[in-house]
């Protein structure tokens, strides 16, 4: 099968097998999103996420329209992580200048901010001057400030709380906490959970002098309270001292996983995995409060039937039963995970792909993409490279595929006699490169960072050669870095040491038997199961909305090596070698070497080795116009990872 680059948006294929059944309505439902990360455009070659978001905002305006006839009330909520990850937020400046307006399309109830809207200044000033003002009070951020560069004031980049009534009456107060975050730039601040729960505000605001039915936290943050990184236990528990007899809902994000946790018998959480691939759904039945005036049970659909009692014993829930809910509380739940396609949509919201809103905006995105060169084809990639479905430096692994990309390309002419050593992190990899059109959208796909090439000249091999493996068998160098990447939740535990920078490391040790991303761009229309999400939460193993296969996966390492030049196997060694490394990883490098002995090195040796505007976000597009030249303009399009 071939497809031209120019036809991909347009083109992108719908999913093969469909939703197991309706979803459950309750007194309030919610539908949730989290860490986009600029994925707006769709997966345009992996038919389970083959929606774009034009798509997606005719399915919530249908949704809307179902939850008004049902009389009960729908709330659309977002946990943050806008860009970092895809070409039409990230071939911009600032990134998401584009992107962001395409997403304020769709009318969020409660939204708020993640860590990549602040690393840098001027993407933190477009969040506070343009995206928090396109929402107002719906934005909140309940822990993030920033310095307003005309007053020189601290001010919240959104809204404190949003307090508000829902159309059925029911009365909610939301907060929005982003976890511990320390990696942002000197123009925003975070103030720990811990912090934040003391703050007069804050205790005035859980007990409000108004009714308050239901308390919503939207946090960029895992709902696991055993990840490393999660702080919303912490909000949660606070609430619940203050206030017993109220549900607590709370939403999060960060570690791109689907889950669902039970806090105790009136709180749980939902997260909802990454990059356009999930739709988290919520319902609740069972609030108590005299002020609603829809439906409790709506009529002629599912309802809730499950207290909040964790039925996996394989998840980390810190359930108690405190609060006068109790062990025999009202409350019921239902949630589900839906796959981000038009079959899934076009299911659970009959004629939503109909309205003329959703074709305005694919119509934008289409025209966004077309603007930014996003379709520019590099060559045609002759296989897939996955991140995980294959073992390390097996032939579809990933890191083969950089490991000879970096031997051919990364190469500065003027010591190309001199054999060098290139490491980099697998951080830097953020999504497998599939068989078929590798354009200057895949380039920021696969690997989006502008990590430069930096190197040690002349280091003697018996220590340069040492340097990979100590990288990959320690647990920490104790430097600082810049940014935060997470990976999908796989059955294992930790993957790498990550990009973890500043931002606590996620490991997945509390994530096993959780959710477990796969199914790429599978071709054949069937009956059976395709490859994706299996996910096991505090409800049980029956939450993804469409049934997949389960997808092997392997771990990776922290960081990887490609040689250049070197001699061929058997062969002797250099005495000498250039010893190349990303600038993002330079003290780590270092720190390496001094633990060797070699403690003479220090940063004012360290000189690029190429022009700092070659980076990681160049050498595969660099490596695709040499080597994938066959087949263009018509690229074969590959069969799913994981098959």
């Amino acid at each position: 099968m071939t497809r031209h680059v120019r036809r991909m948006q347009p083109e992108a294929l719908n999913a093969s097998t469909g939703p197991r059944g309706p979803l459950a309505w309750g007194q309030i439902n919610f539908l949730h999103t989290t860490d986009t990360h600029g994925w707006l455009e769709g997966h345009l070659k992996e038919e389970n996420y083959g929606a774009d978001w034009g798509d997606f905002v005719g399915f919530t305006r249908q949704m809307r329209s179902l939850a008004k006839q049902y009389k009960v009330d729908l709330l659309l909520v977002d946990t943050g992580d806008l860009h970092d990850g895809n070409g039409l937020s990230d071939a911009t400046t600032p990134n998401g200048n584009v992107s962001n307006a395409i997403f304020e399309r769709l009318d969020y109830d409660i939204l708020t901010i993640g860590n990549h809207e602040l690393y840098v200044t001027e993407i933190a000033y477009e969040t506070f001057n343009n995206f928090s003002k396109a929402y107002g009070d719906k934005y909140v951020t309940s822990n993030v400030e920033i310095r307003n560069p005309s007053t020189g004031q601290w001010e919240y980049i959104g809204s404190k709380y949003r307090y508000f009534k829902t159309p059925n009456g029911l009365h909610i107060m939301a907060f929005g906490v982003l976890f511990d975050f320390t990696g942002n730039s000197n123009v925003s601040r975070v103030t720990k959970a811990a912090d934040l729960v003391k703050q007069q505000w804050f205790l005035d605001a859980i007990n409000y002098e108004k009714p308050i039915d239901l308390f919503v936290v939207a946090g960029h943050n895992p709902v696991d309270p055993t990840a490393p990184s999660s702080t919303l236990d912490i909000v949660q528990q606070t609430i619940r001292k203050a206030r017993p007899d109220v549900p607590i809902q709370l939403f999060g994000g960060h570690t791109h996983i689907r889950d669902f946790v039970v806090y105790d018998s009136s709180s749980t959480g939902l997260e909802s995995g990454q990059y356009c691939e999930t739709v988290g759904w919520v319902s609740i039945s069972g609030i108590k409060t005299k002020s609603y005036n829809g439906n409790r049970l709506p009529p002629g659909v599912p309802h809730p039937t499950q207290p909040a009692i964790a039925v996996s014993n394989s998840t980390n829930s810190t359930q108690s039963m405190n609060g006068s809910y109790g062990a025999a509380s009202s409350l019921r739940y239902f949630r589900r995970y839906l796959d981000w396609n038009t079959r899934t949509f076009a299911y659970h919201a009959p004629g939503s792909q109909d309205l003329a809103i959703g074709a305005q905006v694919s119509a934008e995105i289409s025209d966004a993409r077309r603007r930014l060169n996003l379709t520019a084809l590099y060559g045609c990639a002759p296989r897939t490279w996955c991140q995980y479905c294959q073992p390390f430096e097996a032939p579809g692994n990933i890191f083969s595929l950089v490991e000879t990309a970096l031997s051919a390309v990364v190469v500065n002419e003027s010591r190309a006699d001199i054999p060098r050593l290139i490491i980099t992190n697998t951080g830097h990899i953020r999504f497998s490169l599939v068989q078929g059109p590798f354009t200057y959208d895949d380039s920021f796909i696969v690997s989006p960072f502008l990590d430069a090439f930096q190197y040690l000249p002349n280091v003697p091999y018996s220590l340069a050669s040492q340097v990979i493996n100590i990288l990959n068998n320690r647990r920490s160098t104790g430097t600082s870095k810049k940014r935060s990447l997470t990976t999908p939740d796989f059955q294992f535990t930790p993957l790498t040491l990550q990009d973890s920078c500043v931002d606590p490391p996620i490991s997945h040790n509390h994530l096993s038997a959780r959710s477990y991303a796969g199914g790429r761009i599978i071709r054949r229309q069937s009956t059976e199961l395709t490859p994706g999400y299996t996910t096991k939460d505090d409800f049980g193993s029956d939450g993804d909305d469409t049934p997949h296969s389960f997808v092997q996966l392997y771990a990776q390492p922290a960081y990887v090596q490609a040689n250049g030049s070197l001699p061929s196997p058997g062969s002797a060694p250099p005495q000498t070698v250039d010893l190349v490394f990303l600038d993002y990883v330079a003290r780590d490098v270092l720190a390496a070497l001094k633990s060797i002995g070699a403690a003479n090195y220090t940063l004012a040796d360290v000189e690029y080795y190429l022009d700092p505007s070659f980076t990681t976000n160049s050498y595969l597009p660099a490596y695709a116009r040499r080597e994938w030249q066959g087949n263009v303009p018509d690229c074969p399009v590959g069969e799913a990872v994981g098959e």
